[in-house]
């Protein structure tokens, strides 16, 4: 790629597209400034190459230019004074330099348009660099913002997110799976208790019955004990 086409392309990149494409943008915009810099260096020292070289063109081609009319003068010299032969060396002289100097404008006028082309990519160049150098730190601060709304949103997402709410429910069900056991315990407890209070009641039911049958046949000399009811039943 040419001096000049990478010069252009420099001049039509879009700074916003560029940003909002980068994966870093106040690196992409950075590397863009410093591209536009080296390159503005390089044209500007082209477009000095450049016009030296249209005015050492210019030079040779206004010299020749005058030689050639010298030696057509003394050519006309030599017809007046009927010198045919030096005449004719005079006009080949002549006709040898004007060759040159229309070769020599030739070159100048394609310099110069050259060197043209090269100052207007200079000056356009300059214009973009001004320019992205003012916009420069207004889009980094604009970069910036979009990463601090980006990860506040991932935050915000993550909060209020499934996973959040997720976890929240598995923290629930251990919860109420503790709160069930703990239940269970004492319900298991309550059943031992009264296991054994019906146990007790039993036992002192069937020893007062033990007792009424002996008297009813004889073989007890008390009056039975009264039957207690065991309190709670």
């Amino acid at each position: 790629m040419g001096l000049l086409e990478r010069v252009s392309t420099l001049v039509r990149a879009n700074l916003n597209d560029l940003l909002e494409r980068a994966e870093d943008p106040e690196k992409v915009v950075t590397q863009l400034i410093i591209d536009m810099n080296n390159q503005r260096i390089q044209v500007r020292t082209q477009v000095a190459s450049a016009i030296a070289d249209e005015r050492k063109l210019q030079r040779l081609w206004e010299q020749n230019d005058l030689r050639a009319n010298e030696w057509q003068g003394r050519a006309e010299q030599a017809v007046r004074s009927g010198n045919d032969d030096v005449a004719k060396q005079c006009l080949s002289r002549a006709m040898t330099y004007r060759e040159l100097a229309d070769g020599f404008h030739r070159q100048q006028v394609a310099q110069t348009e050259q060197a043209e082309a090269l100052r207007e990519a200079f000056h356009q160049l300059e214009a973009k660099i001004q320019a992205a150098d003012a916009r420069k730190d207004l889009l980094i601060a604009r970069s910036r913002q979009a990463r601090a709304r980006a990860r506040l949103q991932e935050a915000t997402t993550r909060a209020n997110g499934v996973s959040a709410l997720s976890e929240f429910h598995r923290l629930e069900e251990r919860v109420q799976e503790q709160e069930a056991r703990a239940e269970a315990l004492v319900e298991l407890d309550a059943d031992t208790l009264e296991a054994k209070l019906q146990q007790m009641e039993q036992e002192e039911d069937l020893e007062a019955r033990l007792l009424e049958l002996k008297a009813q046949i004889g073989m007890g000399g008390a009056e039975p004990p009264p039957i207690v009811a065991v309190a709670g039943r």
